[in-house]
Formats: C-alpha cells, structure tokens, sequence
C-alpha cells in the first residue's frame, strides 16, 4: 500500500506497472458459477459479468493487448469482441485465483466503502452511456460503455493501492464542498488523477479508440460528450438530486439528445419543474 504520495506522475506510474489488480467478490462468485456450467457458457454472458466491474473489465483489455498475434492489426475495443479472442475455456484457464478487493481493504472498511461508491458510479455512468449512444444511434454503442465504465479508473486505482491517500481526498472534498477535486488530487497525491488516467491508459496498452473517448480534452466529439456527461451526472448525482452542477448538467445532456428538459428529466426518473427556457419536443 502507498503510504506517502510518490514524487511525479512517472513515479505512480511505474508503481501501477506491476500491480496485481484486485477484482470484486461478487465477480469472482460468478465466474466460479458460470465455470462450473462452462460448456453452456458465451461470451455475451461472461461480458455481462466482466462489465460489472471496472477493474475485471481492465484485467481483460490488458491481457487481450498482451496476448495479441503480430498480425492483428485491429484494436479490441469491446469486452464481447476480448473474449471471442480469447475464448471461453482459455478465459476461464487463465483467469483463475485472482486477488480480492475486499481482501485487499480488509483493514480500511473506510476505503472499501469509497471504491464501492466509485464501483457504483462508474457503473451508473455506463448505464447511462449506454442508454444515450443507442439514442444517438452511436456507430458501436459497446466501445462507449467500456469508456464510461473506465473512465475513473486513476481513482479506483487509488482505493485500491493508496486507500489513506483517497480518504484524505474524500475528507478534503467532505469539508469544503466547493473544493475543486484537482486541487484536492494535487495536495493528496502530488497529480492530477484525470493526468494518470491518461498516462495509464498508455502503460496499459489500451484501444487508442477507448484512450480518446476517456480524454476530456476531446469532449468536441458527440461520442466522447457522451462519455463525460454520463461521467459528470453520475459523479454529481452521487449524493442525490440537489448538486449545483446538475442544472448545467441536464441542459447539456438535453442538447446533446435533442429532448426537452421535461423529457430527459422523465428519462432520468426525476420529478422536478419544467424548464419554460427550453420548447423542443422528444
């Protein structure tokens, strides 16, 4: 575990090279289930499981990446296309006694509690991506999700391997609600996270495709908007329905799927006043 914040972005980095990803109980629970029933097994089934959890979904692009033939020239931008590489008996072969998260955290309840709720987000961040690709008609509606469900990946990281530093965060941000989470990064960790993410999506090898639709930069793009404004709804809906950021939120969400304000509130499940600066129809 990472005690003391290490003293530039290479130095994480070269500490998350040759760390063992822990994955969640509850994956592990059903890969055992669905290894005992193997012969009945796809890959649309096993990838319902993998997308559940960000860090197996990691685990998977990264082996796909190390294990790809020197003729293949395509990038695997998709947890059903990994395991068509790698195939069902291969998959359950290679991914076995894997580390636990809850183990790992055993001794910070605290920390464990925290990557949950980061879990759920990225989870909910999915969904949404998800949901909004189909609606905008998206050209691989799947590439979007594994983005969205990745994209906190630096901060998951962090719970996992340097828990205390990630509670530090959590407190800084608890006390001062209108603290910016790079200015909290930066006093815990020495970086930004949104930097590490990016450079450890370089060390993992991963789709310069998936890279892109998880670098903010290029929030231009419709397919990366989607991506960050699923990211952002969740993040700021963590804690319920009453963030300063939604407002800015919704109506950003609502231009980039042509919906009235009312409509995309009905979407989301959300009773709220109509927004009389917006007419458009569904």
């Amino acid at each position: 575990m990472v005690e003391q914040p290490f003293e530039n972005l290479d130095a994480w980095v070269a500490y998350f090279r040759h760390v063992n990803l822990p994955v969640l109980r509850h994956t592990l629970k059903e890969l055992e289930r669905l290894r005992d029933n193997a012969e009945h097994v796809n890959g649309r089934v096993l990838s319902s499981v993998i997308l559940h959890d960000p860090m197996m979904t990691l685990r998977v692009l990264a082996y796909i990446e190390e294990h790809r033939r020197q003729r293949q020239n395509a990038d695997i931008t998709t947890i059903e296309r990994a395991l068509m590489m790698i195939g069902v008996d291969p998959f359950f072969r290679d991914f076995r006694d894997l580390p636990m998260v809850e183990e790992q955290l055993r001794s910070t309840p605290r920390a464990l509690l925290g990557l949950l709720q980061v879990v759920g987000r990225a989870r909910r961040a999915a969904h949404w991506a998800h949901e909004w690709a189909v609606q905008r008609h998206d050209l691989d509606v799947d590439e979007i999700t594994v983005a969205a469900l990745l994209h906190d990946l630096a901060e998951i990281l962090m719970w996992c391997f340097a828990p205390r530093l990630a509670l530090r965060v959590q407190e800084m941000q608890a006390h001062d609600r209108n603290l910016r989470s790079a200015l909290a990064q930066e006093s815990a960790y020495g970086i930004r996270l949104h930097d590490l993410q990016l450079a450890l999506a370089r060390e993992f090898h991963l789709p310069d495709l998936l890279a892109t639709l998880m670098n903010r930069a290029n929030a231009n793009n419709p397919r990366v908007k989607t991506v960050v404004l699923a990211v952002d709804l969740a993040r700021h809906s963590a804690h319920g329905w009453d963030d300063p950021a939604l407002p800015d939120d919704f109506k950003a969400i609502a231009e980039l799927l042509h919906l009235s304000h009312e409509v995309l509130m009905r979407r989301l499940g959300i009773v709220a006043p109509a927004d009389p600066s917006r007419n458009s129809e569904d």
